[in-house]
């Protein structure tokens, strides 16, 4: 009892301070770390085994790491290694990707072959959010698209603010697609063994027709705000040449070559065999060879806090895992649901949604998915049907706000930083709906399809 108390008391002021933002969060969870390895597991349970199976270091050394043949696998426990190698060798291809000015370029494009018009463009940029965020952290997408965004509206004269927010919510939509769009995803996909195409099939589906809806909410609702007072289009002359911001047209192909290979890789690493630890690190180290002027620079752009994140984050969740906690949450759910398979579902999604919608979602989602195993064990449901709810309600729920995700901090940030302020109420007032409109479909559609 003594220890399930220390290992709450931990968690809670760790998500408090994160949620203050008083100190960066992954001084916050690392400190929480070490509180867990010391009170936890030293004091309170005087278990060696129980740190070293949380710090979970000898996975890394094993050939599944890296390479197996099953498509599943059990639950990680303690600090999710691949997700974290994952995540590290995307962030390596990205800043590589950026460096040659592969981002703008595409922004620009998009925007010349549709002759720079408002409505088009605003269609066009909703799509490329959800679609780059299928691959690429959204962080990413969002700092470059918004920015483009702006420079657009200030040549042809729109309000870019509508366009931001529609970009913001179709980078959470598409993240939730795949297993690498979302951290919420990845850590999921990893712990509980499922595959690219298992999320494409599945949450990308849903995340598909949501997609559609969204397109034509989005259209009605700022059809009128987009086109009052904006230009006509016509005086190509002043418009920027995409072609002038690729900074190096060799490392450009190149670029677009690492990318592909990545995607393919992910796409087939079922079939492969390979692991996503073994691709991020695979696709780092080909980024930096072909790279090799810019070896360092591109290194020390790795947003090396956000990895020191997961690693305090994952050590924490495990003090719940070990001392019991995550088997009582689950027992809960169980018995407020009455062991009712929908009544189960729509829990997960919407009290996730909920959650994310004012705290991260990255720790929530590495709380629940113990939670989750332990619920498909006691209730004898199966496990993907509660993974892909909990993936969506992470993923989408954190859009309702402008604190929920990544994504809409950066958004809301480069409107804000262009003489473009987004307020709480002007940012709610847009999104909600949309968001409770796409956790219905999600709802709905898993209890269609799988119930």
């Amino acid at each position: 009892m003594v220890s399930q108390i220390t290992a709450i008391v931990i968690f809670v002021i760790m998500f408090a301070l994160i949620i203050t933002e008083k100190v960066e969060r992954h001084i916050v969870t690392l400190l929480s770390a070490c509180a867990t390895l010391i009170l936890v597991f030293g004091i309170c349970l005087h278990s060696m085994d129980a740190a070293i199976e949380t710090l979970n270091v000898k996975s890394i050394i094993t050939t599944d790491f890296w390479y197996h043949t099953g498509t599943a696998e059990e639950i990680t426990t303690g600090i999710n290694w691949a997700t974290i190698f994952f995540i590290a060798g995307m962030m390596v291809m990205v800043e590589g990707m950026a460096h040659n000015g592969f981002f703008r370029w595409l922004c620009l494009m998009i925007a010349k072959i549709v002759k720079y018009k408002v409505i088009p463009i605003f269609l066009t940029f909703m799509l490329l959010s959800s679609v780059l965020s299928m691959f690429i952290d959204s962080i990413t997408v969002i700092l470059f698209l918004a920015a483009v965004t702006v420079e657009l509206a200030h040549l042809l004269k729109f309000n870019p603010v509508p366009m931001i927010l529609s970009e913001v919510f179709c980078a959470n939509l598409g993240g939730s697609a795949t297993m690498c769009g979302d951290p919420p995803n990845i850590i999921i996909g990893t712990s509980l063994g499922y595959t690219f195409m298992d999320f494409l099939t599945n949450t990308g589906v849903i995340a598909g027709i949501s997609l559609v809806v969204v397109l034509i909410y989005f259209y009605f609702l700022f059809r009128k705000d987009l086109t009052h007072n904006s230009g006509t289009g016509s005086e190509t002359i002043d418009y920027p040449n995409p072609a002038e911001v690729i900074t190096d047209k060799t490392g450009f192909i190149i670029s677009c070559i690492i990318f592909l290979t990545a995607v393919v890789l992910l796409i087939t690493h079922a079939q492969t065999g390979l692991t996503v630890a073994f691709i991020g690190i695979f696709i780092a180290l080909i980024t930096l060879i072909t790279s090799a002027k810019n070896c360092l620079a591109l290194l020390k752009k790795v947003d090396y806090k956000t990895l020191l994140f997961f690693v305090g984050l994952f050590v924490v969740i495990g003090g719940l895992e070990q001392t019991g906690v995550l088997e009582i949450i689950a027992s809960m759910i169980q018995h407020i649901s009455g062991g009712n398979i929908m009544l189960m579902v729509a829990i997960i999604i919407w009290v996730s949604a909920i959650a994310s919608a004012f705290i991260d979602n990255i720790p929530f989602a590495a709380t629940m998915i113990p939670v989750i195993n332990d619920l498909a064990i006691s209730s004898n449901v199966s496990l993907p049907i509660l993974a892909w709810a909990l993936s969506m309600g992470t993923d989408i729920g954190g859009s309702a706000t402008p604190i929920g995700a990544s994504a809409n901090v950066v958004g809301t940030s480069v409107a804000a930083k262009e003489g473009h302020p987004i307020t709480w109420r002007m940012y709610c007032s847009k999104l909600v709906i949309p968001t409770i409109i796409v956790l219905a479909i999600s709802t709905v559609s898993i209890w269609v399809r799988y119930l």
